[in-house]
């Protein structure tokens, strides 16, 4: 009797044992899982350039859809709700390079502005598909404007922390 009571016990350990397993394994993030995360963006001297707290609410998108830089996006798969990490991305894994080809001259007149146009400005400049996109004026002269199209991260190293939240299939 007293054996079979103890394989009884096993029996309900071991099924225990995989009814956890299957929960971990059903809650890994995989591409095509909406999930939520906690995240803090910083440069390599610890400037913070955003965070899921400066928008007051976590951010949600489908891992693999490619809503956001490759490395964030890579760097979730394999976790699960409340594992937390810190990545460290190449400029090759988030925004690339600084692209000198996306730095532009442009007429002075095109910028109408009531106010005065200066380097370190930026603005949205519509695309002919209705998207908008940030540029920041680089150098101004009396006659041109020159403007930069590469985004301001493009050519940094970024530091993610990433908290994850929710997953969703």
């Amino acid at each position: 009797m007293k054996d079979e009571d103890e394989f009884r016990d096993f029996l309900i350990f071991v099924f225990v044992l995989n009814i956890r397993f299957e929960m971990v394994m059903m809650s890994v993030v995989k591409k095509g899982d909406k999930i939520k995360v906690e995240y803090e963006g910083k440069l390599e001297d610890g400037t913070i350039f955003d965070s899921s707290e400066k928008h007051e609410a976590p951010l949600e998108f489908t891992v693999g859809e490619g809503q956001l830089i490759k490395g964030f996006e890579e760097a979730v798969v394999g976790m699960n709700v409340g594992d937390e990490k810190e990545i460290k991305l190449l400029p090759e894994e988030a925004y690339g390079n600084h692209n000198p080809e996306l730095v532009r001259e442009m007429p002075k007149e095109t910028f109408q502005s009531d106010q005065e146009i200066q380097p370190g400005m930026m603005f949205l400049m519509n695309l002919p598909d209705g998207r908008q996109i940030p540029v920041r004026i680089t150098n101004v002269s009396d006659e041109k404007v020159t403007i930069d199209l590469n985004s301001p991260l493009a050519g940094k190293t970024l530091i993610f922390k990433i908290k994850i939240l929710e997953i969703a299939d």
